[in-house]
């Protein structure tokens, strides 16, 4: 039977994988956190280097939301510890969270990362993958164009506010140009209850109706 990626919704598959900090079981290795599995093109290239430094200017942050980091990419292990000491020794950055070492390209081939339109490196995909290991999103980027790690922090605190609350997250929350940093009431679905969400909430109509926190 052929491999086929994951899609949103699903178990990210089970990945036995080699790392700059060791062998690692995912998801397993995260189980009851919420954590981000991001790769890029190859090591010791540009844009690379700074989303590194940039996921790790954050990571704190990441972590203070339950959520760790994974990188991955078409290099060996040791290619990946002499860039993390470069960027240490040059940048002043040190890189605290592991990289996944897939030479062999297996695991990029199980996840849909190689994208032959854009040569025979890893793109630059993202999956958000909850802490019951559901993949909630994927994101791809061609090797061009680097992340907006900001917006990955947004997403998060999004995720968790929306299965918090049972609601929707509107369009660049919390400042949203409709209705700021408020969120989104499920639509109702039946005449009664449309009627009641008018009394309960504001509403520009019955189906779309927004709270405050």
């Amino acid at each position: 039977m052929e491999e086929r990626m994951p899609l949103i919704g699903e178990k990210l598959p089970e990945l036995e994988v080699q790392t700059t900090q060791g062998v690692m079981k995912l998801p397993d290795a995260f189980k009851g956190k919420w954590f981000i599995l991001f790769s890029h093109p190859a090591d010791f290239t540009p844009v690379c280097t700074t989303e590194f430094v940039a996921f790790q200017k954050r990571y704190e942050e990441f972590k203070a939301l339950n959520t760790e980091l994974i990188g991955l990419s078409i290099d060996q292990v040791f290619s990946h510890i002499k860039w993390v000491e470069w960027i240490k020794e040059n940048l002043n950055i040190e890189i605290k969270f592991p990289v996944i070492a897939d030479d062999t390209g297996k695991v990029a081939s199980k996840l849909g990362l190689i994208h032959p339109g854009k040569g025979t490196n890893t793109v630059r995909a993202v999956f958000i993958v909850d802490p019951e290991s559901t993949i909630r999103a994927m994101l791809y980027y061609p090797q061009e164009l680097g992340r907006n790690m900001d917006e990955f922090l947004r997403m998060i605190k999004g995720f968790q506010v929306a299965d918090k609350e049972g609601v929707a997250i509107p369009a660049n929350w919390p400042n949203n140009e409709l209705v700021g940093d408020e969120v989104i009431i499920p639509p109702a679905s039946d005449v009664a209850t449309a009627e009641k969400r008018k009394e309960e909430y504001q509403c520009f109509d019955w189906w779309f109706c927004h709270k405050k926190l």
